[in-house]
């Protein structure tokens, strides 16, 4: 056998053997592309999450950095052991209770998806821990509403129970095939990657819960100012760029669906912040690096529903457009005077909505061929926006008034607000025993 025969045939080998791993065991084939973006995304959304803890622990007094920081992080390791449990059977497993959710045995501690592959090319292992994240950064979000102001332990008991009593069956009605909400209409309920399902639910929570509690001492008399903007500012950049693997993750694929969403979330982003800073020129006669950082969070949120099915210029119109509505809402809680503590309502909650119903006037044309019911004249834009309609107001409804129910009954056997000496000596000292800061004064 000539050496040249041999090349010839170890090639021929190695390819067999790289062919052979392009299929699962049931003979499904693995589309490498798109599972390898989608194992990226995962990792993206969960940057987001120390993003977020950054974010909010750079705005909140130097005695609670700590504490805001570990609401996020303690929020990877509930949030995930309970979606390996049972969290992903309730959101994409089949209706079960007229369809309050969904279950599946397969899904329990995922001991039956083993060798799954979705009709996607793409591991169910992958897709399952990509959802998985965005079911840990959805309760995180909301302890941006009461920050500074809560019981740890009653704080990780809520993020438990909204997780499995608001946002699985929520999750389920809008992304399961068989969800009511993803089937409602001629197209569904759109909401490409959460703006109902993740922004609007978590920042109608977030005011439930900081009207629940009441204010933090000393607001709004007491002027609470930001510990460290640099962290902040940091915190919005690894948002910024986690929201790449949010968005352009959620087509589920790895080609000109992810770039049309990746480049949505980009323009919305950027249009918010110069928005936001442009409006406080006019307002306050400065341009804020806060205002900036809020204007970024207010384009993703807004755009997060809509970066699937808008052309770029829809995206920078909802950008701006959230920008405005977004700071609208927070000098009206100025006004109105109860302590969202770092926005949440006014931006996650405020945003989602501005996203939900505004992209139904952006939908690229594209889309609309795509679908069939555009031909036979079942849909229409103002049908769609009904659609968008009936969906925020049930996600308004449906997580407010559960959010209420469980705060009301926990806070009957846990304090769910920290005590009046917690709060002044700060969450850091009071629940962990630290200082963010070493020896440095915690106030």
């Amino acid at each position: 056998m000539n050496s040249k025969f041999k090349r010839v045939l170890l090639l021929f080998l190695l390819s067999l053997a790289g062919s052979a791993g392009l299929y699962a065991s049931d003979g499904t084939p693995i589309d490498s592309g798109a599972t390898a973006w989608m194992l990226t995304s995962t990792a993206l959304v969960l940057l987001m999450i120390p993003g977020l803890a950054m974010f909010y622990g750079g705005l909140v007094r130097s005695k609670n950095v700590l504490g805001t920081i570990m609401h996020s992080f303690v929020a990877m390791g509930i949030i995930s052991v309970l979606w390996v449990a049972v969290g992903y059977s309730m959101a994409f497993g089949k209706n079960i209770l007229g369809g309050i959710f969904g279950w599946s045995p397969d899904y329990f501690f995922l001991k039956g998806i083993d060798t799954n592959i979705l009709d996607a090319g793409i591991p169910e292992y992958v897709f399952s821990m990509f959802q998985g994240k965005f079911a840990i950064i959805t309760p995180a979000l909301i302890a941006g509403a009461f920050a500074e102001r809560v019981s740890f332990k009653a704080y990780c008991i809520f993020i438990a129970l909204w997780s499995l009593l608001v946002y699985n069956p929520l999750c389920h009605w809008v992304w399961a095939s068989d969800g009511f909400l993803f089937n409602l209409g001629a197209k569904g309920a759109i909401d490409f990657a959460g703006g109902t399902v993740v922004h609007i639910s978590a920042g109608v929570s977030g005011l439930v819960a900081a009207l629940f509690l009441g204010s933090r001492r000393g607001y709004p008399y007491q002027v609470i100012r930001p510990n460290n903007l640099v962290i902040t500012m940091l915190g919005a950049g690894l948002l910024w760029v986690g929201w790449f693997g949010f968005n352009a993750g959620s087509s589920i694929s790895s080609g000109l669906g992810t770039a049309q969403a990746l480049t949505a979330t980009q323009v919305a982003a950027a249009a918010g912040a110069l928005a936001w800073i442009i409006i406080e020129s006019f307002h306050q006669g400065k341009a804020t690096a806060l205002g900036f950082a809020s204007g970024i969070l207010a384009g993703l949120v807004a755009v997060t529903p809509a970066a699937g099915v808008v052309q770029p210029y829809g995206a920078l119109i909802i950008g701006v457009l959230a920008s405005l509505i977004c700071y609208m809402a927070i000098q009206a809680k100025n006004r109105l005077g109860y302590d969202d503590s770092l926005d949440a309502f006014g931006i996650h909650g405020v945003g989602g909505i501005v996203g939900a119903l505004f992209l139904t006037f952006f939908i690229r044309k594209s889309w609309m061929t795509d679908a069939a019911a555009v031909s036979d004249g079942t849909w229409t834009i103002w049908n769609q926006l009904g659609v968008q309609s009936v969906a925020v107001l049930i996600a308004i409804v449906f997580a407010g008034g559960m959010t209420f129910l469980i705060i009301w009954t926990l806070n009957k056997f846990v304090k769910f607000k920290a005590s009046e000496d917690d709060e002044m000596a700060g969450l850091d000292r009071s629940y962990h025993g630290e200082r963010g800061y070493g020896m440095l004064n915690p106030s």
